[in-house]
C-alpha cells in the first residue's frame, strides 16, 4: 500500500473540492455593501468641545497635513499589513516627507516642532493606525530624543540629520526578558576595553530592531555599576536581532530580542550623557507624554468610524444611529476623548512651562489608556460582528491598544509612580522581610 506525503494528501483533498472552496475571499466592499471600511477613512467627527482651537496655527497645520497624509496613504493598506504582520517599508519616505520626525528637536535638520505640535503629530497617525505611530516615536521621542539630549555634539551632527529625514531609522532598546517594570536592574554589561567598550546581554520587546540601522543600547559599565547608553550599528559583529511572532497587537510593528555577544563599541559610539539610569528620565518625560496621545489618536478614529458605520448600517427598518443605546454608548466614546484630549492637552502645556512632574505624566497615561480601552470596547459593542473585523478598523484598535496599556510603564506602575508623587511613600515592591501570615 502505497503512503502518501502530506503534500499529495493535501493536493487529494483539494483537487476533491467542488470549485467554489478554492476562490478568493469577496472584497469587503461586496461582501458588505451597506457600510464604508476603514480603507476609506472617515472623516473626522471627535472634536465635539472645538479642542483644535486650543492649538497655534502651526499645530493646526501639522495636524492636517499628517491626517492627509494618513488617511491617503496608510489607510488603504494597514489592514493588509497588520493581517501579514509586516512592515510598509515603502511608505516610509512619505512619512519622513512630512517633517515631523524629530518633534521637539531644534536643529541638525529636525522640525523643532512644540511639544504640542509633535503630540498632535502621533496622534493623527495613531488615528489611522497605531502601529505607525508606534514606529514613529520609538525612532523620534525615544532614540534620536536620547541622542539630542545626552549624546555628544559630534554625534548629534553625524546622526540627527539622517534620523530626520527618516533616511536612518533607529530603536531604543532598555528592556530585557526578566526586567520590564523593574528596568533600573538590566543586566546587559558594557565594559571597557581600548578604544571603546564590549556589550553582552540580551533585549527584548525592542520596536524597530528587526531594520533599525542605529540601535541606542542601554547597559551596566561593568567598573561604575551605572547605567550608560550606547549607539550600535546593525551590522556589528556579535549583534542578532529576530523578529518577536504571534503578537495580538501592533502587528506591523517589527518587536525583536537583541542578542549581543562581545559586540565592540568604539568610544565615540558612547553616549556620554547616560551616566546613571535617572539620566533616562528626561527621554521618557517626553516620551510618555507622547504615548498618552497615541490612546487618544485610537480613540478618535474608532468614534469616527462608529459615527459613519451606524449611520450607514440598517437593522430593522432604520440606521443604527436612530437606536437610544447605541446613541448612548457613542456619546460615552465621544465624551471620553473630550476629556483624554484635555488631559493630554494640560499635560503639553506642563511641560512648555517646566512645570510637569513624573507623576503627572504617568497619571495622564494610565488613566487615557484606561479610558481608551473603554472606549475601544463599546465601539467593538457598536459595530456586531463587523466588530472583530479589522476591515472596520475597531477590531485592529482594540488590539493594538492593549501594547499601548503596557508598554512606557504599565497601568500599575505608572499609577504607583503617581501615588509615590501624592503620598510621600513608595511602594513599588513587597516589604522584605515581612512574615506570612
Amino acid at each position: 500500500m502505497a503512503i502518501l506525503s502530506s503534500s499529495n494528501r493535501d493536493d487529494d483533498v483539494k483537487n476533491a473540492m467542488p470549485s467554489y472552496f478554492n476562490l478568493p475571499p469577496l472584497d469587503v466592499s461586496e461582501a458588505f455593501p451597506q457600510a464604508t471600511p476603514a480603507s476609506k477613512f472617515p472623516p473626522c467627527a471627535s472634536d465635539y468641545y472645538q479642542l483644535d482651537e486650543l492649538l497655534t496655527p502651526e499645530e493646526q497645520a501639522v495636524r492636517e497635513k499628517v491626517r492627509d497624509c494618513m488617511e491617503k496613504e496608510i489607510a488603504p493598506i494597514m489592514t493588509e499589513y497588520w493581517e501579514k504582520a509586516k512592515f510598509p517599508f515603502h511608505v516610509i519616505p512619505k512619512l519622513g516627507a512630512l517633517r515631523v520626525a524629530g518633534g521637539t528637536i531644534k536643529g541638525y535638520g529636525c522640525p523643532g516642532l512644540s511639544i504640542t505640535g509633535s503630540a498632535i503629530a502621533i496622534a493623527e497617525i495613531a488615528r489611522v493606525d497605531a502601529s505607525s505611530s508606534t514606529f514613529l516615536l520609538v525612532h523620534s521621542s525615544l532614540a534620536m530624543l536620547t541622542i539630542a539630549l545626552c549624546g555628544s555634539e559630534a554625534q548629534k551632527q553625524k546622526y540627527l540629520p539622517s534620523l530626520a529625514q527618516l533616511q536612518t531609522i533607529a530603536c531604543w532598546a532598555l528592556t530585557e526578558p526578566e526586567y520590564g517594570s523593574d528596568a533600573s536592574a538590566l543586566k546587559t554589561t558594557a565594559t571597557k576595553v581600548a578604544g571603546g567598550w564590549i556589550l553582552e546581554g540580551q533585549k527584548r520587546w525592542i520596536g524597530n530592531s528587526t531594520f533599525a540601522d542605529l540601535l541606542v543600547i542601554f547597559a551596566r559599565n561593568t567598573t561604575t555599576n551605572q547605567i550608560n547608553g550606547y549607539i550600535v550599528k546593525k551590522d556589528a559583529p556579535g549583534l542578532s536581532v529576530t523578529k518577536i511572532e504571534n503578537k495580538i497587537g501592533l502587528r506591523i510593528v517589527q518587536n525583536g530580542d537583541i542578542v549581543m555577544r562581545k559586540v565592540f563599541v568604539p568610544d565615540e559610539d558612547r553616549i556620554e550623557g547616560v551616566n546613571s539610569f535617572q539620566d533616562t528620565s528626561k527621554v521618557l518625560a517626553v516620551s510618555r507624554v507622547m504615548v498618552a496621545w497615541q490612546p487618544i489618536g485610537i480613540s478618535m478614529g474608532i468614534y469616527d468610524m462608529c459615527h459613519r458605520y451606524l449611520k450607514e448600517r440598517k437593522q430593522f427598518g432604520a440606521p443604527l444611529a436612530a437606536f437610544q443605546i447605541n446613541q448612548q454608548k457613542l456619546v460615552q466614546m465621544l465624551g471620553n476623548i473630550q476629556a483624554m484630549a484635555l488631559v493630554g492637552w494640560r499635560l503639553c502645556k506642563l511641560y512648555e512651562c517646566g512645570k510637569m512632574t513624573p507623576g503627572q505624566a504617568s497619571l495622564g497615561k494610565s488613566w487615557i489608556t484606561l479610558r481608551a480601552r473603554e472606549t475601544a470596547a463599546l465601539g467593538r459593542e457598536l459595530l456586531g460582528g463587523n466588530g472583530i473585523l479589522a476591515d472596520f478598523l475597531v477590531a485592529k484598535a482594540f488590539c493594538d491598544l492593549e501594547p499601548i496599556y503596557t508598554y512606557e510603564g504599565t497601568y500599575d506602575i505608572n499609577t504607583l509612580v503617581t501615588g509615590r508623587e501624592v503620598t510621600g511613600f513608595a511602594s513599588f515592591k513587597p516589604v522584605s522581610g515581612r512574615s506570612r501570615l
